[in-house]
């Protein structure tokens, strides 16, 4: 795509229409004279392309791009460009099918700004999208190369040319979209969350607001419907129930009077029993405080006292106990706040030896710089002295001295050694020649040794060949006891599950013989296996109570475990070929997938395995509800039109459909399959090690002979290795042996005496080397004095003010121990006091447990005295008893005849009263029945219905009781609604 064709009109000098024709597709130049406008072509195409730069085209603002700024009647600024499209390879993006593009721009005196595009009116986005999509972007700070540009672009740093070739390239453009596009988002955003607020804080509690009056209003109709039936209702019962009562009086009120007659008659008769029964019991009463009356009192008296004492001991133990747990208590305060200042003490020693050990390395610093000033010191001196150096305790002239000695002695010894080795080679020789005289002897033992190493390696062999390695069967033995010891553990574990799970077994007595077990299939929670151990708390909380139902063949089953099977709790049977199965549709399986991804929706059923014959179980357990991996999943599968199916969270929360939510803090959620969980884990890891201890046990069995058989050649090996090792003792005992011996003895001192004979050439080479050298250093010491006296003062200064710098840091560092150290010293005197106070605290303690026990024993003297005094008294109530009980009798007897009088003379006074009551009741139901036909009018006409079944008045003959109490109730909540107060009903 190229420029083809340029149209002003208005734009800067160009007041009249003006096309620029005739471009080339590769390379242009405008030629002409100065004033005749040809910047203000290249301003028009940057104008068209959008540049925002207006610098670029030599303007402030738009206004001035306009023929002189709109004063002379022109009022606007239109540029054209036609660009040729013909190479579709390289058009922009939608416009492949257009042979040419023109893109128009106008700005107009006042601020007015359009562009078109092939005529059309479009979007400057739109116009930059164009532009972009075939790399040309005219705010690019490159675009534009103008007089000078490229000197500057010729002496850009990295980065500069970097973000240029950036722009050259086209990729700036792009970031530039993705900033504004992230703008746009940010914006599009905080309206989202803005309206979001607005319909979180006012629109939907508004609506709740007004769902809630519906049906408050709702409840408030129906409860007046359902007030008048049971007001007509209990108006129509009273009705009957009064004519009843009206007519039925005047017969009972002359059979109350018969009763009341008869009543008494009896009354009179009772009277005379219970004159004679007082005077048998005066009789009886008279004699028994004659025989026991006063012993019984002093007995009586004496166990009060008693009583007295032991309840006033016993407080006083009791009183001693609180003090006692009182002074328990402190002490174990006292012995947290020990704890507490022992971890002081120790974090303050720590604290003190790290600032030991800064002042030490300081100490060592300051020590280091010392020296060092007295090695340059004594150096220094040394060079005033004539020394080489300051270690030195003696000048040039008497080291020189002492190394022409050295050399001497160095000689000496050289020679000395070069005798000895003279002589360890003659007698070498010599032992040389008696050592071969022996070797008859030497090859015969020598012959007897190999032998028997050759027995020693065939042991050796004989054991090698065996398929058995040492320690083989001790390795399989360890084996066996860690695998007992874990078949143990396991079992344990297992007993230990299946206490806890015992809520889980099912256990019955055979219902009839020869019963088919495997026909009960067992526990729904033992059936089961989870297939994601994540899934555990929403399948338990899926299942519910159906996790405890049993699994039945048939309900013929079901009906013979419940009559027959002693069964030990109640239980909930599940008959498979009854059960009916609640299983989602696939049709909304499918909704929920695209509803929320099929990850984050499965259902519940699809996340345990179990045996085939069982689906319809499992589809009754865990068919109708959805598993959601979070709560906004869940709320969507729940309350979709499409779906409307119960789902559980991970966590265990519920939706239903119905719009009831469960859910908050589940502790220890998913327990009961987990458990479940761990013990299949453990019984499979059971049946695992049993088998590796089986394993073990038959390779034991196999390896029992062939470890015999090693034991006894590795016996025999041991034999012959010690007969071996005598046999060795023997023979270095021989004269060959000891020859050998001298020889070798003789070859080592030939070797150190010519080792030490290089030595000491070496050294007396040294020490020659030492005399030149020193010879040397005095006629160069004079020459060098003055420089390194100098050089040492420079050191010395230096190292003078090193350590001074040091000292300082010391001295700072030890006033920081010293007080850590006194802190230190405040906080174990603390300690000690505490120490103190609980040592008189165990004192206390110790006295207070011995006064206890003897308050303990002396309450138990006074418990026993109290019991011996109580047994008395218990002894001679015994025998008051049975006198008492001839007495009681006669009394009950007489307290029976009171009773019954007491109660003849109350129905009496009761049957008179009803009598009254009934003669009252009957004037006031005739009163009560006019009153009601006068009042309600519509009784008249359908008194003919009461108690009829299939009317409103139907409960008249079941329990009119209820129907008041709801009367009562629903005229409370009638009275007390909201909504009658809102709408003043």
């Amino acid at each position: 795509m190229y420029v083809k064709e340029i149209c002003l009109e208005g734009f800067k000098s160009y007041a009249t229409r003006t096309v620029v024709q005739g471009f080339d597709p590769f390379f242009n130049a405008i030629t002409g004279l100065n004033g005749s406008g040809k910047s203000n072509i290249l301003d028009s195409i940057c104008f068209v392309l959008g540049i925002t730069n207006l610098q670029q085209v030599r303007a402030s603002n738009l206004q001035e791009l306009v023929y002189k700024q709109g004063q002379a009647g022109i009022t606007k600024a239109t540029v054209s460009i036609v660009f040729d499209n013909s190479d579709r390879s390289r058009s922009p993006l939608g416009y492949e099918n257009h042979s040419e593009i023109t893109v128009t721009r106008q700005i107009v005196v006042g601020g007015r700004n359009k562009y078109l595009i092939n005529g059309k009116l479009a979007q400057p986005s739109q116009v930059q999208n164009l532009f972009h999509s075939v790399q040309l972007n005219v705010n690019n700070p490159h675009f534009l190369i103008m007089q000078g540009r490229i000197t500057k672009v010729l002496n850009m740093k990295p980065p500069e040319i970097l973000s240029m070739l950036e722009e050259a390239a086209g990729t700036r453009m792009y970031e530039t979209k993705k900033e504004s596009a992230l703008k746009t988002l940010e914006k599009k955003q905080s309206k989202v969350v803005e309206i979001n607020k607005l319909l979180d804080q006012e629109i939907l509690p508004a609506l709740e607001k007004l769902r809630k009056e519906r049906m408050q209003y709702m409840q408030w109709a129906n409860g007046n419907a359902e007030l008048d039936r049971l007001k007509r209702f209990c108006v129509a019962y009273d009705y009957v129930q009064a004519e009843k009562i009206r007519d039925s009086a005047v017969g009972e009120v002359e059979q109350m009077k018969a009763k009341i007659a008869e009543i008494d008659r009896n009354a009179d008769r009772m009277r005379v029993e219970i004159q004679q029964k007082e005077t048998e019991v005066s009789k009886l009463t008279a004699e028994k405080e004659a025989s026991m009356g006063g012993e019984a009192k002093t007995l009586s008296e004496n166990v009060d006292v008693l009583a007295q004492d032991l309840v006033r001991e016993v407080s006083v133990l009791n009183n001693k106990e609180d003090t006692l747990r009182c002074e328990q208590e402190n002490a174990e305060k006292i012995v947290h706040s020990i704890e507490d200042l022992k971890q002081s003490v120790e974090e303050r020693a720590t604290a003190v030896k790290k600032s030991e050990e800064g002042a030490a390395d300081l100490k060592k610093r300051v020590e280091d710089f010392s020296k060092s000033l007295e090695n340059y010191e004594k150096e220094y001196q040394g060079v005033l002295a004539g020394k080489s150096s300051g270690d030195e305790e003696k000048c040039l002239e008497d080291q020189l001295g002492e190394a022409k000695v050295t050399v001497g002695n160095a000689e000496t010894e050289l020679k000395q050694l070069k005798t000895k080795i003279n002589h360890c080679e003659r007698e070498l020789k010599e032992k040389t020649h008696q050592l071969m005289s022996k070797c008859e002897e030497a090859a015969a033992v020598q012959n007897e040794l190999s032998a028997r190493r050759k027995d020693v390696e065939n042991a050796k062999s004989a054991m090698e060949s065996l398929p058995y390695k040492e320690g083989q069967m001790e390795a399989l033995q360890k084996d066996r006891a860690s695998e007992l010891e874990l078949v143990q553990k396991l079992k344990d574990e297992i007993r230990e599950l299946s206490a806890q799970l015992s809520n889980l077994q099912f256990t019955y007595r055979d219902p009839v013989r020869n019963f088919d077990r495997s026909k009960v299939k067992g526990v729904v929670a033992k059936l089961i296996k989870v297939k994601d151990r994540s899934t555990m708390t929403a399948l338990e909380v899926t299942a519910g109570g159906k996790l405890f139902n049993v699994v039945v063949d048939t309900e013929s089953t079901g009906k013979q475990l419940l009559q027959n099977g002693d069964l030990r709790r109640r239980v909930t049977i599940v008959p498979l070929n009854k059960i009916q199965s609640h299983t989602v549709h696939p049709r909304i399986q499918q909704a929920a997938v695209r509803l929320v991804g099929k990850e984050n929706a499965e259902l519940a059923l699809s996340l345990v395995g179990y045996d085939e014959e069982l689906k319809t179980a499992m589809e009754y357990v865990f068919g109708s509800t959805f598993v959601c991996k979070t709560m906004d999943a869940a709320k969507e599968v729940a309350f979709s039109r499409e779906i409307r199916t119960p789902s559980v969270t991970l966590e265990g929360d519920i939706f239903q459909p119905s719009g009831l939510l469960t859910g908050g803090s589940r502790m220890g959620g998913g327990y009961l399959l987990r458990q479940l969980h761990e013990l299949a884990e453990a019984e499979s890891n059971l049946l695992l090690h049993q088998r590796r201890l089986s394993e073990i046990e038959a390779k034991i069995t196999e390896l029992l002979p062939v470890h015999k058989k090693f034991a006894d050649l590795k016996k025999q090996l041991e034999l012959k290795l010690y007969d071996l090792s005598l046999f060795q003792g023997r023979a270095e005992q021989n004269e060959h042996h000891k020859l050998g011996e001298v020889v070798k003895k003789i070859e080592q001192e030939l070797e150190e005496a010519k080792f030490a004979a290089k030595e000491k050439e070496i050294l007396y080479n040294e020490c020659v080397s030492v005399v030149s050298k020193l010879e040397k250093s005095i006629k160069e010491h004079d020459n060098n004095r003055e420089d390194r006296l100098k050089n040492l003062e420079k050191q010395i200064k230096a190292t003078k003010t090193q350590m001074k710098s040091a000292s300082k840091d010391l001295k700072g560092h030890e006033n920081e121990r010293e007080r850590l150290i006194m802190e230190q010293e405040a906080v174990v005197k603390e300690h000690a006091s505490l120490e103190s106070q609980l040592d008189s605290l165990r004192t206390q303690i110790s006295r207070l447990n011995f006064e206890i026990e003897e308050q303990k024993a002396k309450v138990a003297s006074t418990r026993n005295n109290h019991d011996q005094a109580q047994s008395e008294l218990d002894s001679i109530r015994l025998k008051m008893l049975e006198c008492d009980s001839q007495i009681s009798s006669i009394l009950k007897e007489q307290q029976k005849l009171q009773h019954k009088l007491g109660e003849t003379k109350l129905e009496r006074k009761k049957l008179e009263n009803e009598v009254k009551r009934m003669e009252m009741e009957q004037k006031d139901c005739s009163t009560k029945v006019d009153r009601l036909i006068e009042k309600h009018a519509w009784i008249a006409s359908e008194k003919q219905l009461f108690g009829r079944s299939g009317t409103d008045y139907e409960f008249m003959s079941r329990d009119p009781t209820k129907a008041r109490e709801e009367l009562e109730r629903l005229q409370a909540e009638q009275s007390g609604c909201v909504t009658c107060k809102v709408f003043n009903l």
